[in-house]
């Protein structure tokens, strides 16, 4: 199982997204996510976070907060363990990513862009004053999600056959 990092940068009632859009042979190609990628051996969830901020945008994030972690099981592919991450306090100047575009989308707005299944569900949840959660994610052969479990209890989908 891999380790990922995502944050969802906030200024001004928007997230920073990322329009996977330039890289080939990208399992998020034409979506769009917060920034964010693999842990490399000696990181922790926050040194992850925060390196993958400053690569992807060019911002230096000072108080990122976990919200959750989300498991996500991939029929024939690598299950991940993602440490999900906002942020609102950040230094420096947005620059341009080599994944995709950067843009700040407003909160309303998010649900207008193409995203993942899950994404829909854990964006919904951290804009809620809620508790730390996670969240088991998981997605078929043709990235139709399956199942999504709250809390290891709370079984929001479960399509299973």
């Amino acid at each position: 199982m891999r380790n990922t990092s995502l944050c969802y940068i906030e200024r001004d009632g928007c997230y920073l997204m990322l329009h996977r859009i330039k890289k080939k042979n990208d399992a998020n190609r034409d979506k769009w996510i917060g920034v964010g990628g693999g842990f490399f051996e000696d990181e922790s969830p926050e040194d992850c976070c925060r390196r993958e901020a400053l690569e992807e945008t060019g911002l230096t994030l000072t108080a990122p907060k976990l919200r959750a972690v989300v498991t996500f099981v991939i029929d024939g592919g690598e299950n991940e363990m993602m440490f999900l991450f906002t942020c609102s306090d950040f230094t420096g100047e947005l620059r341009d990513c080599d994944e995709g575009t950067l843009e700040w989308i407003p909160k309303s707005r998010i649900y207008d862009l193409e995203l993942w299944e899950g994404d829909r569900i854990f964006l919904k949840k951290i804009e809620e004053p809620s508790d730390f959660f996670t969240l088991k994610l998981v997605y078929d052969r043709d990235g139709g999600l399956t199942e999504a479990v709250l809390n290891g209890t709370d079984h929001l989908i479960d399509r299973r056959r």
